[in-house]
């Protein structure tokens, strides 16, 4: 895959480093909430994978578009939600991004370019593979993104998905999240793949592999390939080598890794990787860093208790979604 991209700017470094570090506390801040009983349902935490979304949310321009699977919350604050309704969102809340009606899986704010987390494994990948057959019919001259986890590339839609998305040229790249375990089972295990990448070669799709855990490797890679398939219309397909640090979702107790398993991957934890690099070129002093880690502490404690006083949705508005409306005709 071609190398289009550019080398940020310390600054640009130093603001995505704070993303990163925002979207560990909130997800964190979650955990708490969920673990205390504030939350229901399910709740799928990206903590690990922050590098992958800080990229996306460099890479994408405004009229771009971003979907995935329920490992989603990083992925809307990338695009442009607020930390607030996105909390609130998980709480249940009637101030929620989509009134609380969706909770942690199906954050949705299209008017971002974020079409939303899908609770269906794989169902993200044709629905994707339609934006970006409707953009290309536009000529909207935007990018589809499409995030799926490892679990998810044995799918029959994924291959038709490639299949229609080369024969039609659109512009969408599917990204493999492949964090080494679909739910509590090693890929390793249950595919017969060669590197998941590889499945681009017979659809004729460009295809690469990246390190998920290193914000620059992400950033090169990402926007690489979204400016590629902008330029040419041709599908791409990237597979992100990372790790969660957490189990698959919060009821996941994770006992399939042993603790020293978990200990090397937390080794390569991007953030203080970025950390380190902006400390050794000079870009940011380890107490600016830590001023920035303390302030996002802080903050989200103020928007775990905004979300516990927000009201719940009212029973009309559930009733609307629940109920047919009756034809008066």
């Amino acid at each position: 895959m071609a190398d289009t991209s550019t080398q940020p700017e310390p600054e640009d470094l130093l603001a995505l480093y704070r993303q990163m570090v925002r979207f560990r506390r909130f997800e964190e801040a979650a955990a708490r909430a969920y673990g205390m009983g504030r939350i229901y349902g399910f709740c799928h935490l990206h903590i690990g994978q922050e590098a992958i979304a800080a990229a996306l949310g460099h890479a994408l321009q405004p009229r771009d578009l971003l979907i995935s699977g329920y490992r989603i919350h990083t992925l809307a604050l990338a695009r442009g939600m607020d930390d607030q309704p996105a909390m609130d969102e998980l709480f249940g809340k009637a101030t929620g991004c989509v009134q609380g009606l969706g909770g942690s899986m199906h954050l949705f704010d299209p008017d971002n370019g974020f079409m939303g987390g899908w609770g269906l494994v794989g169902q993200q990948v044709p629905t994707a593979t339609g934006l970006a057959f409707a953009q290309k019919y536009r000529n909207a001259n935007a990018v589809t993104v499409c995030l799926l986890g490892d679990g998810a590339v044995h799918q029959g839609a994924l291959h038709e998905s490639l299949n229609l998305a080369s024969i039609w040229d659109l512009p969408v790249v599917f990204i493999v999240e492949n964090n080494h375990y679909g739910m509590g089972t090693a890929v390793t295990r249950v595919s017969s793949l060669p590197p998941i990448h590889e499945l681009g070669k017979p659809y004729k799709i460009d295809h690469g592999e990246f390190d998920g855990m290193d914000l620059l490797a992400s950033l090169d890679a990402i926007s690489s390939a979204v400016e590629q398939t902008r330029t040419t219309s041709r599908p791409a397909l990237l597979e992100a080598r990372c790790s969660r640090f957490r189990g698959h979702s919060m009821s996941d107790p994770g006992k399939y890794r042993t603790r020293e398993q978990l200990e090397e991957e937390k080794a390569r934890d991007p953030i203080p990787r970025l950390a380190q690099h902006l400390v050794d070129n000079g870009a940011a002093t380890q107490e600016q860093l830590d001023a920035i880690d303390q302030e996002l502490k802080e903050h989200f404690k103020a928007v775990v208790r905004n979300a516990e006083q927000a009201p719940w949705p009212d029973n009309e508005l559930l009733d609307a979604y629940t109920h047919a409306t009756p034809n008066r005709h």
